[in-house]
């Protein structure tokens, strides 16, 4: 038999972005929960800032009765001389039971203990207290708190709890709160208790008192606003959507309210309005035509009829967060971009100050630009003189905006506000954009600087944290990376790749390294190398044979990886590598790096004309790019399924042998160029 159970847990108010990180795990565990207690069954979870809640459509009212079934250790083994053996103690303990509790059976012809217990299901309403203590005990919220004179913790204070299995309130106790029959509606409409009757009317009394249990129900409320409110008033409303996940789980009755500011704060870089608005006020930005609106959104939570000076007070609260922007813009562009004081902020231990760092990524940053030079003149239209001057300029003032009074307020706009200030300040267009995209890309996916001048910058900061951080220990494990430096080399293959810069790692490192104390630079390969793997969209075998070709330039891997992945790719490919696994199966015998002479005066059978010919061609041949000579090299197939067939390779005469050994080992050789196809697995 089956029954409706509901389950509410009523705190203070949830804080959104904890509970946020594990909504996914807090509804997970409790489905463990029900497996482990033989209950599984469907469940919805919702919350909102004052309550927890889980609704079962269905629930077993007991357990199944189930039968427990063991074998053990052979009767001849279990008695010796008439007393029971360890075996049978041993077996008797994990039952449960007394050794002459213990039956014998055949099993495989063969005489065991054997033990078998029929165990009847318990009741669901007597679990549900230790299931429910054990799942909020599971919440990984980090942070928490204590309350009164309790010693138990959670995120918030418990107020009221609810479990109703059916018709009947089920007793359970959480955190000193016994449950009840009542619930508690919005605090605008009634601080009273509500009572609820059924589990049916549970969510209507909830509605009635102004409370939207449903997130996603919630959410389509504020879309359905959004919508309503661009189209009366042709605008459009930022659908940030973390922020839009926030304003669901701090909102019970969302209201959402069109304000405005004074248009003399449009002065501001958009960013620092946004900044302001989202961080201190939760509002939406808004635009009209091409450009920031003074106008902003809100998602109240208030309970009212008239929401006139719900919105004023909003309004109010916003003018003196962009006042405070406005003075400490202007006040920074009086003081103009200084790197004065960065001496004095530390790094990190083992490198210094800020003032150190800037001065490594401005070496590393004039050392790629001289390895770049030809192709950041013709992408600038620059010359080389005034290219070295400007990158200067531009690492001299990269962290220059962290003096600043607004970066100090917003520490999110770091690199940012460098980009405003410089600009507004007559630096050149190369030196400010650089400052705003020296962070680029910030994550996977991310936007990558918008020229090769600026990826300089931005790789110089990578390549000195990365170069820095390992050669003070500071190296990721596991999944730890506390320093981002797996984003750094991930940044910096996209970067190489996206611009076609070549960017040898191993030469790069041993001109870099000199800076930093000694450091275990085969580590740091390694690690490149790994993150090359995941970095790269392609079959790992594929990645694997190409770095096993010895190659070290990441931009010239990531193009050979993927002309042989698009040809591995092939579904004929594999029918076709077979010929080529042979090939590089007969090359293990020889010396590859020496010099593999091919004496045509030896040739026995027209197919070893044949491919010498056929190979000769090919590799003569002038290719645009590595897929092109790849198939050429590949579609010698049939020229050497022909000679497999009619010549013997490993011949008993030496010099025969030896030949043509020399010229299968040339062709691997050749594929070994671009990558060694003994790698690749499909």
């Amino acid at each position: 038999m089956r029954q409706p159970l509901l389950i509410e847990i009523g705190v203070e108010e949830l804080p959104a972005i904890p509970l946020l990180k594990i909504v996914d795990e807090i509804k997970q565990s409790w489905a463990n929960l029900l497996k482990a207690y033989q209950l599984a069954c469907e469940f919805e979870f919702f919350y909102t800032p004052r309550r927890l809640v889980l609704m079962h459509s269905a629930i077993q009212i007991r357990q199944n009765n189930t039968t427990i079934e063991l074998w053990g250790p052979p009767v001849e083994a279990a008695f010796k001389d008439g007393k029971a053996t360890g075996a049978a103690e041993g077996f008797a303990r994990k039952c449960g039971v007394a050794v002459d509790q213990l039956k014998q059976s055949d099993k495989d012809g063969r005489k065991l203990l054997y033990f078998i217990e029929e165990r009847e299901g318990q009741e669901t309403a007597l679990l549900l207290g230790e299931m429910i203590n054990k799942w909020i005990a599971s919440m990984p919220f980090g942070k928490m708190m204590r309350w009164g004179s309790r010693s138990d913790e959670f995120i918030r204070p418990v107020r009221w709890l609810q479990v109703r299995l059916g018709d009947s309130s089920i007793p359970v106790e959480l955190f000193g709160v016994q449950s009840a029959t009542h619930t508690f509606v919005h605090r605008m409409v009634d601080f009273a208790p509500v009572e609820v009757g059924t589990i049916d009317s549970y969510e209507e009394i909830l509605r009635q008192g102004g409370v939207t249990l449903r997130p996603l129900q919630r959410e389509a409320m504020i879309v359905e606003a959004f919508d309503r409110i661009e189209a009366q008033n042709g605008i459009f409303i930022e659908r940030d959507l973390d922020l839009m996940a926030e304003v669901v789980a701090i909102t019970e009755n969302p209201k959402v309210l069109l304000g405005s500011f004074d248009e003399s704060f449009l002065e501001l870089p958009p960013e620092v309005i946004i900044t302001s608005m989202k961080e201190h006020q939760r509002y939406f930005a808004v635009y009209e035509g091409a450009g920031l609106s003074n106008k902003f959104v809100v998602v109240s939570n208030a309970y009212t009829n008239d929401y006139s000076k719900v919105l004023a007070g909003n309004e109010r609260v916003l003018k003196p967060r962009l006042a405070d922007g406005m003075f400490f813009y202007y006040n920074d562009l009086r003081r103009g971009l200084s790197v004065d004081g960065l001496e004095k902020i530390q790094f990190m231990d083992g490198l210094g100050t800020l003032k150190d760092k800037l001065h490594r990524e401005s070496e590393i940053a004039q050392r790629l630009l001289t390895r770049y030079i030809d192709q950041v003149s013709k992408e600038s239209g620059r010359r080389s003189g005034d290219l070295e001057s400007l990158m200067l300029r531009a690492m001299k003032l990269a962290k220059a905006d962290l003096n600043s009074e607004m970066v100090y307020e917003f520490t999110e706009l770091q690199g940012l506000m460098g980009y405003y200030y410089a600009k507004a300040l007559g630096e050149d267009p190369l030196v400010y954009t650089a400052i705003k995209e020296q962070y680029m890309p910030v994550g996977e996916g991310a936007e990558l600087p918008s020229s090769i001048f600026s990826s300089i910058v931005a790789m110089s900061i990578k390549l000195d944290t990365l170069l820095g951080l390992f050669s003070i220990g500071k190296i990721p494990t596991g999944s730890k990376d506390p320093f981002a430096l797996r984003r750094a080399v991930n940044g910096i293959v996209r970067i190489v790749t996206a611009y076609d810069l070549s960017f040898d790692m191993d030469e790069v490192i041993a001109l870099l390294k000199e800076s930093y104390a000694s450091f275990d630079v085969e580590k740091l390969q390694a690690f490149i190398i790994e993150r090359i793997n995941k970095s790269l969209d392609a079959n790992p075998s594929v990645i694997a044979s190409v770095l096993a070709s010895g190659e070290r330039d990441i931009n010239e891997i990531a193009k050979k990886v993927s002309a042989l992945n698009s040809i591995v790719g092939n579904d004929a490919f594999k029918e076709q590598f077979v010929t080529f696994k042979r090939v590089a199966n007969i090359s293990k015998e020889v010396d590859l790096d020496g010099v593999l002479v091919i004496d045509t005066a030896l040739f026995t059978e027209d197919a070893e004309v044949s491919l010498y010919n056929a190979y000769e061609k090919t590799v003569n041949t002038r290719y645009t790019d590595y897929k092109s000579r790849l198939e050429a090299l590949f579609a010698l197939k049939e020229t050497l399924d022909r000679y497999f067939d009619k010549v013997l390779v490993n011949t008993d005469r030496q010099e025969l042998r030896v030949n043509r050994q020399n010229m299968i080992a040339s062709v691997y050789r050749s594929f070994k160029e671009i990558a060694d196809i003994k790698e690749i697995s499909i």
